[in-house]
Protein backbone atom coordinates (compact mmCIF):
# COMPACT_ATOMS: atom_id res chain seq x y z
CA UNK A 1 0.00 0.00 0.00
CA UNK A 2 1.18 3.26 -1.38
CA UNK A 3 2.04 6.02 1.59
CA UNK A 4 2.28 9.44 1.80
CA UNK A 5 3.36 12.46 4.32
CA UNK A 6 0.43 14.85 5.02
CA UNK A 7 -0.37 17.63 7.38
CA UNK A 8 -3.91 17.71 8.25
CA UNK A 9 -6.15 20.77 8.15
CA UNK A 10 -7.41 21.93 11.57
CA UNK A 11 -7.00 24.46 14.68
CA UNK A 12 -3.57 24.13 16.18
CA UNK A 13 -1.89 23.34 18.27
CA UNK A 14 -2.11 19.41 17.93
CA UNK A 15 -0.33 17.10 20.58
CA UNK A 16 0.14 13.14 19.12
CA UNK A 17 1.15 12.13 22.84
CA UNK A 18 -1.90 13.92 24.47
CA UNK A 19 -4.68 12.50 22.46
CA UNK A 20 -3.28 9.38 21.86
CA UNK A 21 -2.41 9.37 26.22
CA UNK A 22 -5.53 10.98 27.36
CA UNK A 23 -7.20 7.57 28.14
CA UNK A 24 -9.79 7.89 25.35
CA UNK A 25 -7.74 5.33 22.96
CA UNK A 26 -5.74 2.07 23.57
CA UNK A 27 -4.11 1.05 20.11
CA UNK A 28 -1.60 4.14 18.97
CA UNK A 29 1.66 2.78 19.86
CA UNK A 30 5.06 5.06 20.67
CA UNK A 31 7.58 4.94 18.51
CA UNK A 32 11.49 6.01 19.11
CA UNK A 33 10.98 8.86 16.84
CA UNK A 34 8.02 10.21 19.68
CA UNK A 35 5.37 9.48 16.83
CA UNK A 36 2.66 6.93 17.20
CA UNK A 37 1.48 4.09 14.51
CA UNK A 38 -2.00 2.92 14.90
CA UNK A 39 -4.74 1.46 12.22
CA UNK A 40 -8.47 2.82 12.01
CA UNK A 41 -10.96 1.14 9.83
CA UNK A 42 -8.07 -1.28 8.62
CA UNK A 43 -5.87 1.63 7.41
CA UNK A 44 -2.75 2.23 9.09
CA UNK A 45 -1.21 5.41 9.64
CA UNK A 46 2.25 7.31 11.29
CA UNK A 47 0.82 10.35 12.92
CA UNK A 48 3.12 12.86 14.73
CA UNK A 49 2.92 16.52 15.49
CA UNK A 50 4.94 19.04 13.42
CA UNK A 51 4.77 22.65 14.55
CA UNK A 52 1.63 21.52 16.71
CA UNK A 53 -0.17 20.34 13.89
CA UNK A 54 -0.72 16.98 12.75
CA UNK A 55 0.68 15.17 10.25
CA UNK A 56 0.03 11.72 8.98
CA UNK A 57 1.93 9.49 6.33
CA UNK A 58 -0.69 7.03 5.36
CA UNK A 59 -2.74 5.91 2.12
CA UNK A 60 -3.58 8.99 -0.24
CA UNK A 61 -7.10 8.24 -0.93
CA UNK A 62 -8.08 7.82 2.94
CA UNK A 63 -7.36 11.48 3.75
CA UNK A 64 -10.90 12.38 4.63
CA UNK A 65 -11.52 9.72 6.92
CA UNK A 66 -8.53 10.32 8.71
CA UNK A 67 -9.71 14.86 8.99
CA UNK A 68 -13.45 13.30 10.49
CA UNK A 69 -11.35 10.66 12.87
CA UNK A 70 -9.24 13.50 14.42
CA UNK A 71 -12.28 15.84 14.27
CA UNK A 72 -10.71 18.40 12.16
CA UNK A 73 -13.17 20.79 11.78
CA UNK A 74 -14.01 21.73 15.74
CA UNK A 75 -12.42 24.80 17.19
CA UNK A 76 -10.81 23.17 20.38
CA UNK A 77 -9.11 26.87 21.12
CA UNK A 78 -12.39 28.24 21.36
CA UNK A 79 -13.87 25.66 23.70
CA UNK A 80 -10.61 25.90 25.88
CA UNK A 81 -11.37 29.45 26.62
CA UNK A 82 -15.31 28.96 27.00
CA UNK A 83 -14.56 26.86 30.07
CA UNK A 84 -11.17 28.49 31.77
CA UNK A 85 -13.20 30.49 34.65
CA UNK A 86 -11.07 29.95 37.16
CA UNK A 87 -7.27 29.11 38.40
CA UNK A 88 -7.96 25.58 38.20
CA UNK A 89 -10.17 25.15 35.03
CA UNK A 90 -7.62 27.81 32.95
CA UNK A 91 -4.60 25.65 33.67
CA UNK A 92 -6.33 22.23 32.91
CA UNK A 93 -7.41 24.45 29.23
CA UNK A 94 -3.76 24.82 28.80
CA UNK A 95 -1.94 22.09 30.03
CA UNK A 96 -4.32 19.67 28.19
CA UNK A 97 -4.72 22.07 24.83
CA UNK A 98 -3.40 19.86 22.61
CA UNK A 99 -6.02 17.18 23.23
CA UNK A 100 -8.48 16.12 20.47
CA UNK A 101 -11.55 13.79 20.77
CA UNK A 102 -11.20 11.17 18.42
CA UNK A 103 -14.43 10.14 16.57
CA UNK A 104 -13.39 5.92 16.72
CA UNK A 105 -15.56 3.44 15.72
CA UNK A 106 -18.66 2.74 17.99
CA UNK A 107 -17.92 -1.11 18.01
CA UNK A 108 -14.53 -0.76 18.83
CA UNK A 109 -15.02 2.11 21.56
CA UNK A 110 -17.45 -0.26 23.00
CA UNK A 111 -15.56 -3.01 23.64
CA UNK A 112 -12.35 -1.13 24.49
CA UNK A 113 -14.17 0.65 27.28
CA UNK A 114 -16.05 -2.76 28.65
CA UNK A 115 -12.63 -4.16 29.26
CA UNK A 116 -11.64 -0.47 30.95
CA UNK A 117 -13.94 -1.53 34.06
CA UNK A 118 -11.80 -1.66 36.87
CA UNK A 119 -8.66 -1.42 34.92
CA UNK A 120 -5.72 0.57 34.26
CA UNK A 121 -4.69 1.92 30.82
CA UNK A 122 -1.60 -0.38 30.55
CA UNK A 123 -3.38 -3.21 31.30
CA UNK A 124 -6.62 -2.39 29.10
CA UNK A 125 -4.02 -1.65 26.18
CA UNK A 126 -2.38 -5.03 26.49
CA UNK A 127 -5.80 -6.90 26.46
CA UNK A 128 -6.39 -4.98 23.56
CA UNK A 129 -3.68 -6.08 21.45
CA UNK A 130 -3.59 -8.91 22.92
CA UNK A 131 -7.43 -9.44 21.18
CA UNK A 132 -6.90 -7.95 17.92
CA UNK A 133 -3.29 -10.50 17.34
CA UNK A 134 -5.91 -13.05 17.93
CA UNK A 135 -9.04 -12.52 16.22
CA UNK A 136 -7.63 -9.43 14.50
CA UNK A 137 -6.59 -9.51 9.95
CA UNK A 138 -2.73 -8.48 9.77
CA UNK A 139 -1.63 -5.67 8.25
CA UNK A 140 2.06 -4.51 7.28
CA UNK A 141 2.73 -1.43 7.78
CA UNK A 142 6.43 0.59 7.72
CA UNK A 143 7.95 -3.44 8.26
CA UNK A 144 5.47 -3.89 11.14
CA UNK A 145 2.71 -6.07 11.70
CA UNK A 146 -0.72 -4.58 12.90
CA UNK A 147 -3.93 -6.08 13.37
CA UNK A 148 -7.30 -4.75 12.34
CA UNK A 149 -10.02 -4.61 15.42
CA UNK A 150 -12.10 -8.03 15.35
CA UNK A 151 -15.03 -8.15 14.09
CA UNK A 152 -18.68 -8.43 16.25
CA UNK A 153 -19.25 -11.86 14.33
CA UNK A 154 -16.10 -13.06 15.32
CA UNK A 155 -16.62 -12.65 19.33
CA UNK A 156 -20.32 -13.69 18.82
CA UNK A 157 -19.77 -17.05 18.06
CA UNK A 158 -16.96 -17.50 21.02
CA UNK A 159 -16.83 -18.79 24.53
CA UNK A 160 -15.49 -17.59 27.87
CA UNK A 161 -13.04 -20.29 27.68
CA UNK A 162 -12.13 -19.07 24.08
CA UNK A 163 -10.94 -15.69 25.36
CA UNK A 164 -9.15 -16.82 28.00
CA UNK A 165 -5.58 -16.02 26.71
CA UNK A 166 -6.84 -12.17 27.14
CA UNK A 167 -6.73 -12.47 30.49
CA UNK A 168 -9.36 -10.22 30.92
CA UNK A 169 -11.24 -12.36 33.47
CA UNK A 170 -14.96 -11.27 34.05
CA UNK A 171 -15.23 -9.05 31.48
CA UNK A 172 -14.73 -11.48 28.44
CA UNK A 173 -18.63 -13.00 28.64
CA UNK A 174 -19.68 -9.17 28.63
CA UNK A 175 -17.41 -9.13 25.29
CA UNK A 176 -19.42 -11.30 23.96
CA UNK A 177 -22.77 -10.57 24.77
CA UNK A 178 -22.04 -7.30 23.12
CA UNK A 179 -20.73 -8.84 20.26
CA UNK A 180 -24.10 -11.15 20.19
CA UNK A 181 -26.38 -8.32 20.61
CA UNK A 182 -24.55 -6.50 17.52
CA UNK A 183 -24.69 -9.48 15.64
CA UNK A 184 -28.26 -10.47 16.17
CA UNK A 185 -29.38 -6.55 15.53
CA UNK A 186 -30.29 -5.96 18.87
CA UNK A 187 -27.38 -3.27 18.98
CA UNK A 188 -27.58 -0.78 16.14
CA UNK A 189 -24.79 1.84 16.48
CA UNK A 190 -26.86 3.99 13.67
CA UNK A 191 -30.15 3.72 15.37
CA UNK A 192 -28.35 4.65 18.33
CA UNK A 193 -26.69 7.52 17.36
CA UNK A 194 -29.66 8.95 16.41
CA UNK A 195 -30.97 9.43 19.76
CA UNK A 196 -30.69 12.20 22.29
CA UNK A 197 -28.03 11.33 24.28
CA UNK A 198 -29.82 10.39 27.72
CA UNK A 199 -32.50 8.09 25.25
CA UNK A 200 -28.91 6.41 23.53
CA UNK A 201 -27.15 6.00 27.61
CA UNK A 202 -30.62 3.91 28.70
CA UNK A 203 -30.30 1.95 25.68
CA UNK A 204 -26.60 1.03 26.08
CA UNK A 205 -26.83 0.21 29.79
CA UNK A 206 -29.05 -2.62 28.98
CA UNK A 207 -26.13 -4.26 27.69
CA UNK A 208 -24.85 -6.46 30.56
CA UNK A 209 -21.91 -4.98 31.81
CA UNK A 210 -22.42 -1.82 31.17
CA UNK A 211 -22.79 0.81 33.74
CA UNK A 212 -23.57 4.40 34.20
CA UNK A 213 -19.22 5.36 33.52
CA UNK A 214 -18.76 2.81 30.65
CA UNK A 215 -21.47 3.92 28.79
CA UNK A 216 -20.87 7.92 29.01
CA UNK A 217 -17.51 6.70 27.90
CA UNK A 218 -18.73 4.74 24.53
CA UNK A 219 -21.16 8.01 23.95
CA UNK A 220 -18.05 10.34 24.06
CA UNK A 221 -15.93 7.98 22.43
CA UNK A 222 -17.57 5.88 20.34
CA UNK A 223 -20.60 7.94 19.12
CA UNK A 224 -19.14 11.49 19.52
CA UNK A 225 -21.67 12.68 21.87
CA UNK A 226 -19.53 15.34 23.39
CA UNK A 227 -22.07 16.02 25.66
CA UNK A 228 -22.01 12.95 27.60
CA UNK A 229 -19.97 13.33 30.76
CA UNK A 230 -18.07 10.70 32.36
CA UNK A 231 -17.12 10.42 35.77
CA UNK A 232 -14.62 8.16 37.61
CA UNK A 233 -12.34 8.76 40.66
CA UNK A 234 -10.30 11.58 38.86
CA UNK A 235 -13.41 13.56 37.90
CA UNK A 236 -13.95 13.48 41.61
CA UNK A 237 -11.05 14.71 42.35
CA UNK A 238 -11.31 17.42 39.86
CA UNK A 239 -14.52 18.71 40.92
CA UNK A 240 -12.60 18.88 44.66
CA UNK A 241 -10.40 21.44 42.93
CA UNK A 242 -12.53 23.65 40.70
CA UNK A 243 -14.01 26.54 43.07
CA UNK A 244 -17.37 26.41 42.02
CA UNK A 245 -19.80 22.94 41.56
CA UNK A 246 -18.56 20.68 38.29
CA UNK A 247 -21.83 19.89 37.57
CA UNK A 248 -22.51 23.59 35.91
CA UNK A 249 -20.20 22.02 32.74
CA UNK A 250 -22.17 18.97 32.78
CA UNK A 251 -25.19 21.00 30.63
CA UNK A 252 -22.84 22.02 28.00
CA UNK A 253 -22.67 20.87 24.17
CA UNK A 254 -19.21 20.02 24.66
CA UNK A 255 -19.04 18.67 28.41
CA UNK A 256 -17.33 15.83 27.32
CA UNK A 257 -14.35 18.15 26.06
CA UNK A 258 -14.30 19.64 29.42
CA UNK A 259 -14.52 16.72 30.93
CA UNK A 260 -11.36 15.22 29.10
CA UNK A 261 -9.03 17.98 29.78
CA UNK A 262 -10.20 18.34 33.63
CA UNK A 263 -9.24 14.37 33.41
CA UNK A 264 -6.27 14.81 32.08
CA UNK A 265 -4.84 17.80 33.88
CA UNK A 266 -5.80 16.02 37.26
CA UNK A 267 -4.38 12.69 36.97
CA UNK A 268 -1.33 14.33 35.44
CA UNK A 269 -0.45 15.95 38.13
CA UNK A 270 -2.16 13.92 40.93
CA UNK A 271 -4.25 16.01 42.30
CA UNK A 272 -6.79 15.15 44.82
Amino acid sequence: MQQQAFVLPGQAPFSAQQTFTCGQCFRWMPQPDGSYIGIVRGIPARVREENQQLSICTAPDSLSMWTDYFDCETDYGSICQSFAVDDFTAKAAEFGRGIRILKQEPWEALCTFILSQCNNIPRITGIVQRLCGLLGTPVSFEGQTLYTFPEPAQLAALSPEDLQPLRAGYRAPYLIAAAQAVQSGELDFAALNRLSTSDARKEIMQLRGVGRKVADCFLLFGLHKLDAFPVDTWMKKAAACYSGDMRQFMDSPYAGVYQQYFFFYTREHGLG
